[in-house]
């Protein structure tokens, strides 16, 4: 599966739509696309779509138990919200451990198995991707660095959600303009050559990633 530009408008148009109008298992503060939809290809085979979430702390452990029981899933109603597991019980997940995973709980809700890489974090996008970027340096390991190239698409204010009008009519003419991955990379303080070498491994990684993936993060 791969979506024409225009759908693939459209699907980050009913993602905001979703966070802002239904039940979430936990709070969306951010809506950011990355990746080939912001780059101006067409088709594009994968979605790339970073959440930035509240952390939910209890917020009804008292139907823990219920849930469980009722979905095999420990959890809900401390890490995801018990209002929104009432309204879509289909779209509760859980991690390795059973214990209910925001991450995957927002895959579920807004992409189904449509071919998304999803990333969630407590975390701005900014921030991660130099969390990610010094992770990386670090471990000698650059497949999981964030491409830095991306489009803050919906906020969360003190007003009420905030959608940019002008992300989405950028994305719909492919008019966004940004420097190569390496160059990217060289700005956030890579040498030439680290940036170069990073952007090849983060490359070939994407190449070969296909379908649904979910990654959440605590920074």
């Amino acid at each position: 599966m791969s979506y024409s530009r225009s759908e693939a408008v459209d699907r980050l148009r009913g993602v905001v739509e979703a966070v802002e109008t239904e039940p979430t298992p936990v709070p969306v503060r951010e809506v950011w696309a990355f990746g080939d939809v912001v780059l101006g290809m067409d088709p594009i085979d994968r979605l790339g779509v970073y959440i930035t979430k509240d952390l939910l702390f209890d917020d009804a452990p008292e139907r823990e138990a219920e849930f469980e029981a009722e979905l095999g899933v420990s959890g809900v109603g401390k890490t995801v919200s018990a209002a929104w597991a009432d309204t879509f019980p289909e779209h509760v997940r859980a991690n390795a451990s059973g214990h209910a995973a925001p991450e995957r709980c927002l895959a579920a809700h807004l992409f189904g198995n449509e071919p998304v890489h999803l990333e969630v974090c407590n975390a701005g996008f900014e921030n991660n991707v130099t969390q990610r970027l010094q992770g990386a340096q670090a471990r000698g390991d650059y497949t999981q660095l964030l491409d830095p190239r991306a489009a803050c698409l919906w906020v969360d204010t003190d007003e009420g959600g905030k959608t940019s009008e002008e992300a989405f009519r950028k994305l719909e003419t492919g008019e966004f303009v940004f420097p190569t991955l390496s160059a990217s990379l060289e700005m956030l303080g890579l040498e030439e050559s680290k940036a170069e070498h990073a952007a090849d491994e983060l490359r070939r990684y994407r190449d070969e990633a296909e379908g649904v993936e979910v990654r959440g993060d605590v920074v």
